[in-house]
């Protein structure tokens, strides 16, 4: 469980605050709720249900574990599915368990289709693309937290690192 003034990683929206934890009713249902904003913008209200098993709620990384996840972008990504849609559905499914060493090895194998698509004139797939700036995000941001640093740092690093081992 989480408390007020936490900072947590929630799905879409990425790094957010926990407002307040209270009961509230939507339709007929009455529960209890995380109230969150993302940090990146105040004016949205999140209300998730705090039994909810559906929302991936995960406490931010401590420095070690972001210097961890930093490092596994050196290793080797998951294997490239040919088809396009086939790649959308099991890569999604991948990045919706919230775990970040395979959310990096998919983001790593989209970095190295999107350099080698640039170095040949071509693009990316826009549901792939639209998929890697979504880890790009959520997950440069948490590292920049985690470590201290900025998010172009972080873009810098991953990139010089998913280049260099391609």
């Amino acid at each position: 469980m989480f408390n007020v003034g936490d900072q947590i990683i929630y799905s879409v929206h990425g790094l957010c605050e926990i407002d307040e934890i209270c009961e509230k009713t939507f339709g007929n249902k009455t529960g209890i709720y995380y109230v969150l904003h993302p940090l990146e913008d105040s004016r949205l209200t999140i209300n998730v249900p705090i039994d909810s098993e559906q929302a991936v709620m995960l406490k931010v990384m401590g420095r070690e574990e972001a210097e961890d996840i930093l490092q596994s972008f050196q290793q080797p990504g998951i294997t490239w599915i040919e088809d396009p849609r086939q790649r959308k559905k099991e890569y999604s499914n991948l990045i919706n368990t919230g775990d970040r060493k395979l959310i990096v090895k998919v983001a790593n194998t989209l970095l190295k289709k999107h350099h080698d698509a640039n170095e040949n004139k071509k693009r990316l797939y826009d549901q792939d693309r639209t998929l890697l700036t979504n880890i790009q995000n959520i997950m440069y941001e948490e590292l920049a937290v985690s470590l201290d640093t900025s998010v172009g740092e972080i873009s810098k690093r991953v990139t010089s690192m998913v280049i260099k081992n391609d």
